[in-house]
């Protein structure tokens, strides 16, 4: 939002609702007949979004600073105050940009195969560090994503991808400026220049599971959802970060997104029925064949996915919260109360790999609403679990207490920590779709 941008509040639960739409619509692809639309509507959006900054990343600290500047991410400095503090960053910035896709692909199908199937470890397992991209090109999110690394960096290594140096240095004086990470939570943000075409790093991001001894290895499945915006960058982020961080690489030979997969980390994994949406060529004989060719799992569990919804991933509609609990999206939402209502019921009647019944804890489901064209669905099961923190999403809406409340008694050993992901959830997704496990690994 530029500083000319004046915006009155909506009612949160407005069925049609104008927000700001955390997508880079300028790079949409038409129709030829449509490109001088296009044109106009790009200027438009030069207005709000900055399209200039994507095609001409801020290369000074002077530009950054006006950057900073314009859409008022710090408005109580001025633009020599920011170029100063630019210059003094001590952000940590490693560059994955001159690896070339060929490097990671190096080893022999055989010595790949001899790590394989990978174990996926439990989000409450001990990881590393957590993966994020800054929204370079939405203002309005800086926010959220200082609130998750504020909440990541001190039991964790925040990993934050952007595709230039310049803008490390602008977020990491964004992020001393607010004062809330101590200097050895800011030694633990690490900055990776590895360009993207988007933020939702979990569903194009690296997907990390251990081999039998141990060692980390990237799956590497296909990411092409959007047919209309370029993706190529997201689809070879994976192997670009595998090759940097030396982890071996491996493909999947599906249509796949990480936000459409659970596991306990003890045989269980856990997807929703999208996936056969995205691979129609599979049945279900097929699809666990394909699976436990990568996976070291016993027991798969297909749920319905949410209706009116259009990634239709599983960490909308469940998430464990250790190998016998399973928090569930209540069936109180009327759009979706049937698919809902299907999924409670499945885990309910279901055991883990060990044969032990669930625990199912319902969590409140705000209503649908759209966004200009776009369904919204907000969830609270759309959470982190990092090193005895929880990052649980909130909306600014009367469930938000309720759904804190409810983490608090099923995970009394963790930290609950509320993330405000109103700017985020316009664009359809919220804390857990914004970040990616790094797990630990010997």
């Amino acid at each position: 939002m530029s500083k000319k941008d004046t915006k009155t509040p909506q009612n949160p639960n407005t069925p049609l609702q104008f927000n700001y739409v955390p997508y880079p619509l300028w790079r949409r692809h038409v129709p030829l007949p449509l490109r001088p639309l296009k044109l106009l509507a790009t200027r438009y959006l030069s207005r709000h979004y900055p399209v200039a900054e994507d095609r001409t990343p801020p290369k000074d600290p002077r530009r950054m600073a006006r950057y900073l500047d314009h859409f008022r991410l710090m408005s109580s400095h001025s633009v020599d105050e920011l170029s100063r503090l630019i210059e003094e960053s001590e952000a940590r910035i490693e560059d994955a940009t001159s690896i070339a896709l060929e490097a990671t692909g190096t080893s022999s199908v055989q010595e790949k195969n001899n790590h394989l199937p990978i174990r996926l470890p439990a989000q409450w397992e001990t990881n590393q560090g957590i993966l994020l991209n800054w929204p370079i090109l939405y203002p309005p999110l800086w926010e959220l994503h200082a609130q998750m690394t504020e909440a990541i960096a001190p039991v964790a290594e925040a990993v934050i991808t952007i595709p230039a140096p310049m803008w490390a240095h602008a977020a990491w004086i964004y992020l001393r400026q607010r004062g809330k990470l101590s200097d050895d939570s800011l030694k633990n943000v690490r900055f990776l220049v590895l360009p993207t075409d988007d933020i939702w790093v979990r569903d194009y991001g690296p997907t990390i599971g251990l081999d039998s001894a141990g060692k980390r290895v990237v799956v590497d499945a296909i990411y092409d959802p959007l047919p209309f915006y370029p993706q190529a960058r997201d689809d070879s982020m994976p192997l670009r970060f595998a090759a940097h961080e030396g982890f071996l690489s491996v493909d999947l030979a599906l249509h796949h997104e990480g936000g459409n997969l659970w596991t306990d980390g003890a045989g269980m994994l856990i997807m929703t029925d999208h996936l056969f949406y995205t691979n129609p060529y599979y049945d279900r004989a097929r699809m666990e064949t394909l699976l436990h060719s990568t996976f070291a799992y016993d027991k798969l569990i297909i749920t319905p996915h949410m209706a009116i919804e259009q990634t239709g991933h599983v960490d909308l509609v469940a998430k464990l919260t250790d190998a016998q609990t399973v928090l569930v999206s209540a069936p109180c939402e009327l759009t979706s109360a049937g698919r809902l209502r299907a999924v409670r019921d499945l885990f309910r009647h279901e055991t883990n790999a060990h044969g032990q019944r669930y625990n199912v804890i319902e969590l409140p489901t705000p209503p649908l609403y759209f966004n200009f064209w776009y369904p919204i669905r907000r969830s609270y099961t759309n959470a982190l679990t990092v090193n005895g923190r929880v990052l649980v999403p909130t909306y600014g809406i009367e469930w938000d207490d309720e759904a804190l409340k409810i983490y608090a008694e099923a995970m009394p050993n963790h930290e609950i920590i509320p993330i405000d992901c109103k700017a985020g959830a316009n664009g359809g997704g919220a804390v857990h779709c914004m970040t990616k496990e790094i797990p630990a690994g010997k």
